[in-house]
C-alpha cells in the first residue's frame, strides 16, 4: 500500500460525509417548511437549538470533556451568536415563505458576501476576477427574484431577509475564524452558539408563544435533532478533509432541495430559476477555485 492510498480513502470519506451533511441539512430545512409558519419563527429557532444541545454536548464529551467548553473570548461568542441568529432567521423565513430550492440557492450568496467583507473587515486584496464573480452572482439573484412586479417574481421582503441571513452567516464565519485564531475550540464555538441562541430566542418566544400540536412537536424535535446530526457530519467532514477539497460539494444541497420541493410541494423551478441557480452556483464555485489557486485562507 502506498502512502497516498490512506490519504485518498480519507478524502473519499470526507467527501461522502459532506454530501451526507448537505442532504441532512436539506431534511432540516424541509421540516421547517412543513411547519408552514404555524409556529412563530422565534419558537422554531428556540426548539432547533434546545433539542440540538444534548447531541452537541455529547460531541463535546467525546472530543475531550466539558473543559473544552471554557470560553476564552466571551465577547466574541456573543458576536458570533448574534450573526448566527441573523443567519438562522433569514434562512428559516426563506424556507417557510419561498420555494425550498430558491431559499437554498439564495443562501449560496454567503461566499459572495464573504469575499466582499474580507476586503472591508480583513483588509484582504480581491482582484477583478473575483469582484466580477461577485457581481455575476448577484445578477443571478436578480434572475431568480425577478423584482419589479414581473411574472414569477418573488416577495421582495422574503428575498431581502434571506440575503440578510446570508450576510449574517458570512459575518458569523468571519467571527469563527477570529475565534479560532484566538485559540477557541470548535466544540466550544458550536455549543455556546446553541446556548446563546436558545436563550435569545427563548426570550423572544414569550410574547408570541403558541402551544404546538403533537405533529408540530414532532417536527420541532426533528428540526433540532436533524440539524445537530448535520452539524456533526459537517464537522467530521472538515476534520478529515481540506476545505479546498470539500467546499464545492456543499452545493449538492440545491439538488436535494429541488427534488424535495418537487416531490412534496410541487415546486417546479422554471427556466429562469434554473438559469439563476446556475449563475449563482457558478459564481460561488469560481470564487472558490480562484481562492484555492491564490491560497486565500477563509
Amino acid at each position: 500500500m502506498t502512502v497516498a492510498e490512506p490519504l485518498a480513502r480519507a478524502r473519499r470519506r470526507a467527501i461522502l460525509l459532506v454530501l451526507a451533511a448537505a442532504a441532512t441539512f436539506v431534511v432540516a430545512s424541509a421540516l421547517v417548511k412543513a411547519l408552514a409558519g404555524a409556529v412563530p419563527l422565534a419558537q422554531v429557532i428556540f426548539f432547533r437549538n434546545v433539542f440540538a444541545l444534548p447531541l452537541l454536548l455529547a460531541m463535546a464529551m467525546a472530543a475531550g470533556g466539558l473543559g473544552l467548553l471554557r470560553p476564552r473570548q466571551p465577547a466574541m461568542h456573543l458576536q458570533r451568536a448574534a450573526f448566527g441568529l441573523m443567519g438562522m432567521v433569514g434562512a428559516f423565513h426563506g424556507f417557510t415563505h419561498l420555494p425550498l430550492a430558491t431559499a437554498t440557492a439564495l443562501g449560496f450568496t454567503m461566499p459572495l458576501f464573504l469575499t466582499a467583507l474580507s476586503v472591508l473587515l480583513l483588509g484582504e486584496r480581491v482582484g477583478w476576477r473575483r469582484w466580477t464573480a461577485v457581481a455575476v452572482g448577484f445578477a443571478g439573484v436578480l434572475v431568480i427574484a425577478r423584482p419589479g412586479g414581473t411574472e414569477g417574481g418573488l416577495p421582495a421582503l422574503s428575498v431581502g431577509l434571506v440575503l440578510l441571513g446570508a450576510l449574517g452567516w458570512a459575518l458569523a464565519m468571519m467571527s469563527i475564524r477570529r475565534m479560532g485564531d484566538a485559540g477557541e475550540s470548535g466544540v466550544a464555538i458550536v455549543v455556546w452558539f446553541a446556548v446563546a441562541a436558545s436563550v435569545a430566542s427563548g426570550l423572544a418566544t414569550i410574547p408570541v408563544w403558541t402551544p404546538p400540536s403533537a405533529t408540530q412537536w414532532a417536527l420541532l424535535t426533528g428540526i433540532g435533532l436533524v440539524s445537530a446530526v448535520a452539524q456533526l457530519l459537517m464537522t467530521e467532514a472538515y476534520r478529515r478533509g481540506e476545505t479546498t477539497l470539500l467546499a464545492p460539494f456543499e452545493y449538492s444541497g440545491i439538488v436535494w432541495t429541488s427534488l424535495l420541493g418537487i416531490l412534496i410541494w410541487a415546486e417546479w423551478p422554471d427556466g429562469w430559476d434554473l438559469l439563476g441557480f446556475a449563475v449563482l452556483v457558478g459564481a460561488g464555485l469560481f470564487i472558490w477555485w480562484r481562492e484555492t489557486r491564490l491560497g486565500v485562507r477563509r
